[in-house]
């Protein structure tokens, strides 16, 4: 019992003193033992890995999850050590609901057709979406998590107890100083300048001690940061997969909605109103309306033939071909899936189509129907 009530009264004078070493040095008071330059920059640069970490992983949590609510959930579940059950995504639900309408309306109808379509498209998205947060989950946050929860605690815990041994230090330091003066006052060697002096000697020993152990838990910081870099490279490649996947998805979408677009929507004859003249491609882009070409307003104006206007000096570019066009009359170049021309624009031409030349042939083309390639 004397010896825990010893331990308390010490603990109470070691805390008591230090908190007066702390205030005297705010108040300009007492001196305060400085760090070197290299000590600093470690500590700045741990707080910027840890200030930067949080804001990473929290923006990162909002991407993968924007609900609120959703991600209280989550973290309730995480904290009691339990299974996230598994949330169906929005674009699944979407796609769900497609397919109960289609069934209601009509599965063999055209809006039945397309309803079943377009919802299996939006589940193929939602389980995309999914892998796409499940591998950002393991690979990115969870790192990110364990450095916020494991090392920066560490880090932490240990920059408190150099900070204790450091006014430790200079409350020694002070004490020694006092004791000296008294000493110089009285005129003979007093026995409180040795017992300060050998106090600041251990505390200079556990200040040194403590300041090694916190150097190499921040110099650690550059192994945090190769870690974060590899799981940001992880990152990165599962959000390309998911929007290739996306993007693939809707490609096949398009294809599939383009030819019973084009049943059920036809595209008017415009322009030359000649029976005896080849009408318009009835292959619309997928996503695109038919382009009406409209006469000038200009009656001096001649219109634009491809045919006869030279090609650019600088400016041209390839592309992929993503769909079969005809074309609509001479100036226009047909065009078939997946293959590479040459295009270009020129002064005058509609926006919405470009000047496409393969071999020895060329002609307008639409831009719907291309993948420009850098």
């Amino acid at each position: 019992m004397d010896f825990s009530v010893k331990k308390l009264a010490s603990d109470a004078g070691v805390f008591f003193s230090r908190a007066v070493q702390f205030t005297q040095e705010n108040l300009g008071q007492a001196e305060k033992t400085e760090l070197d330059a290299h000590f600093e920059n470690l500590l700045t640069r741990a707080d910027n890995t840890k200030n930067w970490t949080e804001k990473i992983l929290r923006q990162t949590e909002v991407l993968l999850q924007p609900s609120p609510s959703a991600r209280v959930e989550e973290f309730l579940y995480e904290k009691l050590d339990r299974k996230i059950p598994s949330r169906v995504t929005t674009a699944e639900l979407l796609g769900q609901y497609m397919t109960e309408a289609a069934n209601d309306f009509g599965p063999s109808t055209p809006y039945g057709q397309t309803l079943i379509k377009v919802g299996e498209t939006q589940k193929h998205l939602g389980t995309a979406e999914r892998d796409f947060i499940h591998s950002s989950s393991i690979n990115f946050l969870t790192p990110l998590r364990n450095f916020l929860e494991g090392d920066w605690k560490t880090i932490s815990k240990e920059r408190r107890i150099l900070q204790n041994r450091r006014l430790d230090l200079d409350a020694c330091k002070a004490r020694l100083k006092k004791a000296k003066a008294a000493e110089a006052k009285a005129a003979l060697w007093s026995d409180e300048v040795d017992k300060a002096e050998h106090e600041l000697r251990v505390a200079q020993t556990e200040f040194d001690r403590q300041a090694e152990v916190t150097r190499l838990l921040l110099e650690g910081i550059s192994s945090t940061h190769v870690n974060h870099l590899r799981c940001l490279h992880e990152f990165a490649e599962a959000q390309a997969t998911y929007f290739a996947q996306s993007y693939q998805y809707m490609v096949d979408l398009q294809k599939q909605l383009g030819s019973s677009r084009a049943e059920l929507f036809p595209a008017p004859v415009v322009g030359n109103t000649d029976p005896a003249s080849p009408p318009l491609s009835t292959s619309p882009p997928p996503a695109t309306l038919p382009v009406l070409q409209v006469a000038s307003s200009n009656p001096g104006e001649v219109p634009l033939n491809p045919v006869e206007v030279p090609p650019p000096v600088s400016g041209t570019r390839k592309a992929r071909v993503l769909y079969d066009y005809e074309a609509a009359d001479s100036k226009e170049l047909s065009l078939s899936a997946d293959e590479l021309i040459t295009v270009y624009s020129l002064p005058g031409l509609d926006p919405d189509w470009l000047i496409g030349e393969r071999g020895n042939k060329k002609g307008k083309v639409p831009v719907t129907y291309l993948e420009l390639l850098s």
